[in-house]
């Protein structure tokens, strides 16, 4: 099976936008949850989410028309926006300018989203009812639609390879880099542009999950408090909204052209619960059948791994089951293990948290270092796997796993070791 390496990273998440930007303020310590702004929440229970802050590129901020031309932008719902501006910088970041049109085939883009189009859908129906479907925009369906990401990055790049997307709610972004990875693995492209992005925080959004009591409202005064994964006070997740992209490639190609390798894609586990359309079951086995697959496909023991990036949302039930599903997985050498959760960072972006979550874990791959659990001050049970509690930890990291479960039992791992 061929060898694919990552050549290329982007992001923007509620810490800003830009890799070495957001890296900086993750490892420092920072929070990227605020109160919300962006609409009234008089009546809604929860008042905080992960927002990307808005600014130029060049302060870490997130302004679209250095994405997207000002005549189209209204052509595009926000989580295409944001999903532009993470592959833009991926794609730069790669230095891949496919010159011939068997190039330009032979590389693909699969970017997904959990939700997709939310807040456009919404102020469309509202017009609905209003009896005012003349004024509905022609625009409306494609601006709106999961796979519209893809498609744009496609058409703005030129790249006529694999144009696919993946829609398996909170497991989409590791869903969408482990398969973009094996159609390389295949020999469907030579480069992969994969990813997730998500805008759910909108009235809607919010709405949504305060009505089916998934969202913190116990920390509205003080937003960066209110993620907190494996915490007793925890009392459920923050919404956030942002992208993720790799760019991936053969790695004989990437060898080839010279290009900077971060990582190497070394494992990529799937599974499903059968069990509940939201809640994990007792023990959390669909996560230790995934992981468990993940090193099965990289070849791989428990004691490889030196890091994990964990799922951990911060609601009372999903933290501890996969923090006993891990325990399970890695046995003895769970204690060897760091293990954090970037959500108390950024909130919990959805269908694009899987896809930041591997930006940071082949960061943590590059740079020794294990972002930190904030607001993690009194564990609601003990472990032996050090939890990464407020602080990033410098230790040596040379095979990351990540964590992504979804909506609906489903379930995803990927494994990133560094480049040989």
């Amino acid at each position: 099976m061929r060898r694919v390496v990552v050549t290329g990273l982007g992001i923007a998440c509620p810490l800003g936008v830009g890799v070495p930007h957001v890296w900086r303020r993750l490892i420092n310590g920072e929070s990227g949850i605020t109160s919300i702004q962006s609409f009234d929440t008089k009546d809604l229970p929860c008042k905080v989410a992960g927002q990307v802050p808005a600014g130029t590129r060049a302060d870490g901020g997130f302004d679209v028309t250095e994405y997207v031309p000002v005549k189209d932008v209204k052509k595009m719902d926000r989580f295409i926006h944001l999903g532009l501006a993470a592959a833009t910088e991926a794609v730069e970041d790669s230095g891949w300018v496919p010159e011939t049109e068997e190039q330009r085939c032979d590389t693909g883009v699969m970017i997904g989203s959990g939700i997709g189009g939310l807040q456009t859908i919404f102020e469309a129906s509202q017009l609905v009812i209003q009896g005012k479907t003349r004024r509905l925009s022609p625009f409306f369906i494609p601006s709106a639609l999961i796979n519209l990401v893809s498609g744009h990055v496609s058409i703005k790049y030129g790249f006529k390879g694999p144009n696919h997307s993946v829609v398996t709610a909170c497991a989409t972004g590791v869903h969408a880099i482990g398969d973009a990875a094996r159609l390389i693995m295949l020999g469907d492209a030579e480069v992969m542009v994969a990813g997730g992005a998500e805008a759910a925080v909108c009235e809607l959004g919010i709405a949504g999950f305060c009505a089916s009591r998934a969202l913190s409202t116990g920390f509205n005064d003080t937003p960066e408090r209110a993620s907190r994964p494996w915490d007793k006070d925890r009392d459920g997740f923050v919404m956030g909204e942002g992208a993720g992209v790799l760019v991936l490639e053969e790695y004989e190609h990437a060898r080839r052209r010279g290009a900077k390798i971060y990582a190497e894609v070394s494992g990529y586990g799937l599974s499903g619960d059968a069990y509940h359309i939201t809640a994990p079951a007792e023990g959390h086995d669909g996560a230790f059948r995934a992981m468990k697959a993940a090193l099965r496909n990289g070849g791989l023991t428990p004691a490889d791994i030196q890091y994990v990036n964990a799922h951990g949302t911060s609601t009372p039930l999903g933290d501890d089951l996969e923090l006993e599903a891990v325990e399970r997985m890695f046995g003895d050498a769970a204690k060897h293990i760091a293990m954090s959760s970037t959500k108390s960072a950024t909130g919990h972006l959805l269908g694009a948290a899987g896809a930041i979550e591997a930006v940071f874990s082949i960061l943590a791959v590059r740079d020794g270092v294990a972002p930190p659990t904030l607001n993690l001050e009194e564990p609601s049970r003990p472990s032996v796997i050090d939890r990464v509690a407020r602080t990033a930890q410098q230790r040596p990291i040379k095979v990351a796993l990540s964590n992504s479960f979804g909506f609906g039992g489903t379930n995803a791992s990927v494994i990133f070791r560094a480049a040989a």
